[in-house]
């Protein structure tokens, strides 16, 4: 079985990309934004695992099967967080 693999230029241009958000993520976290901090930061993040996942871990030339279970993983901590900010938000009203 022969995997796939990826040019150097392309990990490359990843980790430059992953150096580049962490560097806007530090930038960001000195810049008062109001409760748009968090979302900036999360999104932010959320773009780094996804080129981590994509091109490091190989997603992108896996099966189908390895696709549906990591987005089965990422639904099922959307669920989670949703609850956990359900459940936070809710707090007040008590």
């Amino acid at each position: 079985m022969t995997g796939h693999i990826d040019s150097v230029k392309t990990y490359t241009t990843v980790w430059i990309a992953l150096l580049i958000l962490t560097a806007v993520t530090t930038t960001v976290a000195y810049v008062d934004l109001g409760p748009l901090n968090v979302v900036v930061a999360l999104t932010i993040a959320a773009v780094k695992m996804l080129l981590v996942t994509l091109f490091f871990m190989h997603v992108r030339h896996s099966t189908k099967l390895t696709k549906l279970v990591i987005s089965g993983a990422t639904l099922w901590l959307a669920i989670l967080i949703v609850l956990t900010l359900a459940d936070y938000i809710s707090r007040g009203w008590l």
